[in-house]
């Protein structure tokens, strides 16, 4: 016999390595002499299977010192190649690259996608990724062409076939696929180049052809494979009609009925989902049946049954009730399995590390499998809690690595035209160095954040960022929370020209209409190694090597405009990894599902067995329809969901395996996969419970790693200062919130702590209503007189150029500014419908007032309005951009700055003003809605007059500075909140408000 299997329980390389010292495999082959082994050739589909067969066979008993011939599928050494039949063949073309393909086809899909028939496919016309996007599916579908050994000529047949059924959409598809097909060889021809599955199918035909040249009657074993590529089968079939050829299946069910094996091949069944479809395909390319094959495990086993019948063909599942397990056989099925059902995927991951880290300290072997590269590296994190550090086998995505990271701001950046946010962000990166120390350029950004971009806007770029720093080095703005000296400024220009150098090469893309992606890989490139200079950064060989087989092709890719370009970049850095170059550790490893094929450690864990990840959706992809697929001899996208089943099979014959999904994923509520359901439901409903049950110690393990058995919210803080750091002076606006919320001055005044702006805050409502505001202010301190002609013209003159400071937004700034127009007419008619009572205007009065109390105490302040009336009083005005208090407020005396102004107009403490009794207090709302400019007059309580309410509010003020400010008095926090406030105030962060308030039915302690 020449047909082997080795099923899922039994450790695959080593039941091989076995049969093969024990002659099982040899066909009689003598084993005589110590270099016997050196005759044997060995093939397997992985180059990590190689090299754990090499390990088996050395730890064998029986090994006497020199291993067989090891190879994989496909990987002869290239200088067997002319030796392999026929003879005469000539030498064949270099493989077209993964990006020399996807430029070329770019080139094709985007003048069909910009022509009139593409233009009908498409609601929209696709962006440059899309195009790149769309190119790599192209290939797929070349590849699948390819395999399945088809060409224009099936894709024709299919469009007179299925014409009439197809949509408009598939028919368009097809008239490209059709040229597409037909130029590509010839596109190729023209650059020496060969498509690579092709020219992997002739080369394992070509090995096909010479096996019984090169292995004449020696003993060959290839094994492992499941032959689902047209080509591989036929070299299995070869090597099996060898004298001593053998062919060692994986996982085959060799219990498999002969009705089940011919449903396995009627398409009608669906069976491209089940595990044993593609080794029933090899069988019958094989020309044998199940009952022909042996099987290497030395003994059947429970597991191994319970995932055939589970796993079984749809058709087969009405027979679950006859097959199913005894009560002991399926104990001893399960026996070693676990289910970890988490709420989420950091659960889930958190888990997963929780049961590694305790295999490895009972000295067991661990491999994860996943096919979620981002469930990997949460797992990864986890174990490096623990200071287990492994990483990816698959690697990282070059877009998501180190590198790829620092690429990406860079291009947003660049983008942005150094948009604050990103321009902090990037020198924020540990990696961007610039040849400087980290520590520096550290100081060097908070410098620069600190003294020009916090509460400040220069002009775009990072000719505005100099001009505000020259200007900065003039005069200090107020809003700069640092000062920067010459020194200082010399550092920061000099930072500045390299940004400057390192972005040179993308700003002059980004200032081209179309480019090219050689081009944008290169400016990148160059970007990443000046900003990146003295910095170790992970991935930068392979940032590298990909923008140099990017520029080796610059002229095969299509043009595209210089937008969305992290997007493009995504998709041109699609399929390339930055793979792990330190020692890896032997004793766990994180595999994908490919990598892991063969493997047997000692606890095999599965992650992500979620539905539409393992296995993942099955998509057609935009070229072909799954019809389209059958009808033309392709596969349907079924097939992979057959092999991750195959995969899942093979990975559950491991004695200890412990199974993982989530209930989320992301946001969403996700679903276990349908291979862990029909696990479930063959097993029974207690059996499924148990498995789950055995996984709660690893979830209430891991919930309970970062919790808090009891958790103690904040209390209301209440600091104690000594009196004599408090402040004794106050401005009015101040005067509030030392009724409302003491600690606020503590934090202010005591602490010097100053609310930072938002980096790069875009102008809001707030800020436009502040620039209404002073405009209207100075519109009165320039003395123009609202009843003139010329008032409506010089009040708009004057809000545009309050207004020219928001170049960032232009567009917004143009609307806002014929808004004010609107504005602008109200206030004139506002002002000229109390002219008859004013006798003198006056804006931005300053005041400052001593107060007599037992220490020395000043009340400073700037009013909006104080305008002198004919009657010897005034009227104090405030012009908000928010809603003026309520009536309820000022009656309860909760209002206090108007009321304190009065206080000091009648004092003689306003600047340039004469002692005068307030007559009126007005709040003055600026918009552009029906209450715009209509006066709400500040009514004080029980009808008292102005002046005897602003002397109860000075008696308060007097009686709330003794108690907090003179005395060791605490300060506590939102003594008396204001209702429905609906932002935080400065502190509140500061003073933990969120963990001790409720904000439901009002502000109570907790």
């Amino acid at each position: 016999m020449s047909l082997f299997s080795i099923a899922p329980h039994a450790p695959f390389l080593p039941t091989l390595a076995d049969a093969i010292m024990d002659g099982r495999l040899l066909s009689g082959w003598s084993q005589t002499g110590p270099f016997w082994l050196s005759d044997v050739t060995v093939i397997l589909p992985t180059q990590r299977a190689r090299q754990s067969l090499a390990e088996c066979l050395a730890a064998h008993p029986k090994f006497t010192g020199l291993l067989p011939d090891i190879r994989t599928f496909g990987g002869d050494e290239s200088d067997e190649e002319p030796f392999l039949p026929p003879f005469d063949a000539p030498p064949t073309l270099p493989p077209a690259s993964l990006v020399q393909r996807r430029l070329i086809l770019s080139r094709l899909v985007a003048a069909w996608a910009h022509s009139p028939a593409g233009g009908q496919a498409f609601s929209s016309p696709p962006t440059a990724a899309e195009i790149f996007s769309m190119a790599d599916s192209l290939a797929a579908v070349f590849d699948d062409l390819a395999i399945a050994e088809t060409g224009v000529t099936e894709l024709r047949t299919l469009g007179e076939t299925l014409g009439p059924e197809l949509g408009a959409y598939w028919q368009q598809t097809l008239q490209f696929l059709d040229i597409a097909l037909s130029a590509w060889p010839s596109m190729l021809d023209e650059l020496g180049r060969a498509d690579p599955s092709t020219l992997r199918g002739t080369r394992l035909d070509r090995q096909a052809e010479g096996a019984p040249f090169i292995y004449g009657d020696r003993p060959v074993i290839a094994a492992g494979s499941t032959g689902s590529i047209p080509a591989t089968a036929r070299l299995l079939r070869a090597i099996e009609r060898l004298p001593r050829g053998a062919v060692v299946l994986p996982g085959l069910d060799t219990s498999m009925s002969a009705e089940t094996h011919a449903a396995l091949l009627r398409s009608e069944e669906s069976p491209h989902g089940h595990p044993q479809y593609h080794l029933a395909k090899l069988l019958r390319t094989l020309g044998a049946g199940p009952g022909e094959v042996v099987e290497l495990a030395a003994q059947d086993h429970p597991r191994t049954r319970l995932i055939h019948h589970a796993l079984a063909l749809t058709s087969e599942t009405a027979h679950w009730s006859r097959d199913r397990l005894t009560a002991s056989d399926l104990e001893q099925a399960l026996t070693g399995v676990t289910i970890i059902a988490a709420r989420q995927e950091d659960e889930e991951a958190r888990a997963i590390a929780l049961a590694a880290r305790d295999a490895l300290a009972r000295k067991k072997t661990v491999g994860i499998i996943t096919p979620d590269r981002n469930l990997a590296r949460r797992i990864a994190a986890e174990l490096a809690r623990f200071d287990v550090y492994v990483d990816d086998a698959a690697g990282a995505p070059l877009f998501q690595s180190t590198v790829g990271r620092l690429a990406r701001q860079i291009l947003t950046l660049a983008v942005n035209r150094c948009a604050a946010v990103d321009l902090v962000a990037l020198l924020r990166n540990r990696a961007s160095l610039f040849g400087r120390s980290r520590k520096e350029v550290a100081q060097l950004a908070d410098d620069i954040e600190l003294a020009l971009l916090r509460g400040q806007r220069p002009a775009p770029g990072l000719d505005g960022l100099r001009k505000a720093l020259a200007d900065h080095l003039v005069e200090p703005p107020k809003s700069a929370a640092r000062k920067l000296n010459a020194e200082k400024a010399e550092a920061i220009t000099a930072l500045l020209d390299d940004i400057s150098r390192a972005l040179t090469p993308l700003t002059k893309l980004l200032d081209q209409t179309h480019i090219r992606a050689a081009d944008l890989a290169a400016a990148i490139n160059s970007a990443v190694d000046a900003v990146a200079d003295g910095a170790p950064v992970r991935g930068c060989d392979e940032l590298r090597a990909w923008a140099e087989e990017l520029q080796k092709h610059g002229g095969q890719g299509h043009a595209f405009a210089p937008q969305g370009l992290d997007r493009v970049l995504a998709a041109l850095m699609n399929g390339f990894q930055v793979r792990n170059r330190l020692d890896r550790r032997g004793d766990i490893a994180i595999w994908g599902q490919i990598e892991a094929r063969l493997m047997r450690p000692d606890l095999t864990i599965l992650g992500a067995l979620n539905e539409d990840v393992w296995p993942e959706p099955a998509d057609p992809g935009p070229w072909l329809s799954r019809g389209m697929r059958l009808a033309a001899g392709l596969e349907p996208p079924e097939r992979l969901q057959g092999l991750a089943a195959h995969d899942f099979a093979e990975a559950m014959g491991n004695a200890d395996v412990i199974i993982a999904y989530a209930d989320r994923i992301g946001t969403s509520p996700a679903l276990p996969s349908r291979l862990v359901q029909r696990l479930d439901a063959f097993a029974g409903e207690d059996a499924a419970n148990l498995l789950r049950q055995r996984g709660q110690s690893w979830l209430a393990t891991a919930r309970a790693i970062d919790a808090v058995e009891t958790s103690k919210p904040a209390t209301r803080p209440a600091p104690n200062p000594p009196a004599h750091l408090r402040p004794r002076r106050l401005s009015v606006t101040e005067v509030e919130t030392l009724m409302r919320s003491p600690y606020d001055l503590y934090a202010k005044h005591v602490l010097r702590l100053r609310q930072l702006d938002p980096l790069g805050n875009v102008p809001d409502a707030r800020e436009r209503g502040t620039i209404i505001h002073d405009a209207l202010a100075r519109f009165v301190e320039e003395g123009h007189d609202p009843n003139s002609p010329e008032a409506f013209d010089t009040l708009m003159t004057i809000a545009a150029d309050a207004f020219s400071g928001l170049e960032a937004i232009g567009e917004r700034r143009d609307i806002w500014l014929k808004r004010f127009a609107t504005a602008a007419m109200q206030f004139l008619d506002f002002e000229r419908s109390r002219d008859a009572r004013v006798k003198q205007r006056h804006a931005e009065i300053k005041g400052d007032m001593p107060l007599s109390l037992a220490e020395p105490f000043r009340i400073t302040g700037q009013a909006d309005r104080v305008d002198e009336m004919l009657d010897g009083t005034v009227e104090i005005l405030d012009f908000k951009t928010g809603s003026p208090p309520t009536p309820a407020m000022m009656k309860a005396f909760e209002a206090p700055q108007l009321l304190m102004e009065a206080v000091m107009s009648g004092a003689g403490a306003m600047t340039g003003l004469v002692a005068a009794p307030a007559s009126a207090l007005t709040y003055v709302k600026i918009g552009l809605g029906p209450d715009a400019f209509v006066p709400t007059e500040f009514k004080p309580g029980d009808g008292r007059p102005i002046m005897e309410a602003a002397d109860e509010i000075n008696r308060r003020l007097q009686s709330h500075i003794e108690h907090f400010l003179f005395r060791d008095t605490p300060m506590p926090a939102r003594l008396l909140p204001l209702a429905g406030q609906r932002f935080a105030g400065p502190y509140d962060h500061l003073a933990r408000v969120a963990e001790w308030t409720s904000v439901d039915g009002g502000e109570e302690d907790a």
